[in-house]
């Protein structure tokens, strides 16, 4: 099969192109080869000039260029094991790839004699990019810090006071509790891998506070109650996670619909994924992760621990009578004053939070 004309298939109105998949090699080539026909949709199956207008080929006498401006921590998954990604498609589009060495800076320059078969690579290496992407454990996320005294004051009361009721149920140590100065709420996470990533998410942030929050809040503070506990699988005597729970002290959903339009904003923007209908707010009080490593929080599963911090074995802990004894523990009312966007595995020398990449007022 001619895999710069390839069979196309029409499913509920859309077109999508039937990619070819190797029955043979090795199971990573194999996840590659998956990664560029699953996500490759409509868009990337009609060859016609006229839907690339908005892509600047350049016309050469050798024939077409174009460049791509990519993170260098992608470019692994365009090359592949021992380069067999890179070399399959450049045999299959008919073109060259250029990739600078890793760690340099620089775009990724594709070449060919054949105006289709550049834009043939150039999707499937920005295909290659997303789903490597989406392999990267996340840099940063955005937060709404609870850090102000009351609150730390009604942690550090819960802490002291499920040691001394709880501290001989299995698990249960100092260990796993989080840290005061790093308690939030997470709304989403995000790889940003340049400081041309992390401005965007930073103008897209503020864009959040110009377009939503300030029109729902109306420059009243927003004021929650973080009330009771909870937990996060179906076992109450094996328990990773534990969390408080974060109310309105009026009833209404402001602080819900807040945070799902700005996650929804970002996940417009390209800068994270929809994981879920609508964010969970919830704060970690106590993490089985914090035995390990104190600074992984906000606890993400679906990401990997990132380069020097391989996910290890959790020791769960019995938390039923920690539910049983504080499950209505009032932690305290606080005013949710700011978004930040917060780098992970990070502390600010003063605060104690994490590093904030950007920040923007609520009212």
């Amino acid at each position: 099969m001619d895999v710069l004309r390839p069979d196309l298939v029409w499913v509920d109105g859309r077109c999508y192109r039937k990619n070819f998949l190797s029955d043979s090699g090795p199971d990573e080539q194999q996840e590659e080869e998956e990664d560029v026909a699953m996500a490759t949709g409509c868009r990337d199956n009609v060859y016609a000039d006229e839907s690339c207008d908005i892509i600047p080929v350049q016309r050469t006498d050798r024939g077409y260029k174009l460049t791509l401006d990519l993170p260098s921590d992608l470019f692994k998954f365009i090359i592949g094991r021992k380069g067999e990604t890179k070399k399959r498609l450049e045999t299959e589009t008919r073109s060259q790839v250029q990739i600078p060495k890793v760690g340099a800076g620089g775009e990724v320059v594709i070449t060919g004699s054949d105006k289709q078969g550049v834009l043939s690579a150039m999707r499937r290496i920005q295909i290659l990019a997303d789903s490597g992407r989406a392999k990267l454990p996340f840099t940063h996320f955005l937060s709404l810090p609870l850090t102000t005294t009351p609150i730390k004051e009604g942690f550090q009361e819960f802490q002291s006071s499920v040691l001394a009721e709880c501290g001989q149920d299995q698990g249960i140590d100092a260990s796993i509790f989080q840290n005061p100065d790093k308690l939030h709420l997470t709304l989403t996470t995000l790889v940003l891998l340049t400081e041309k990533e992390v401005a965007a998410a930073e103008r897209v942030l503020k864009e959040c506070v110009e377009d939503l929050v300030s029109p729902l809040l109306r420059g009243k503070p927003l004021q929650v109650d973080v009330r009771g506990i909870e937990y996060m699988n179906d076992d109450p005597a094996m328990v990773d996670v534990l969390y408080a729970q974060v109310h309105l002290p009026d009833g209404s959903d402001k602080l819900q619909t807040m945070a799902d339009g700005v996650v929804e904003r970002f996940v417009s923007a390209g800068l994270t994924e929809q994981e879920y209908d609508r964010v969970k707010l919830h704060t970690t009080v106590m993490n089985t992760l914090f035995r390990r490593d104190p600074s992984a929080s906000p606890d993400k599963s679906s990401r990997k621990a990132g380069k020097g911090r391989p996910l290890k074995e959790r020791e769960s802990f019995d938390a039923r009578n920690v539910l049983k004894i504080f499950g209505d523990f009032h932690f305290g009312k606080t005013d949710l004053n700011s978004i930040h966007l917060s780098e992970r595995f990070s502390s600010d020398s003063k605060t104690g939070y994490y590093n904030c990449a950007a920040a923007v007022e609520l009212t």
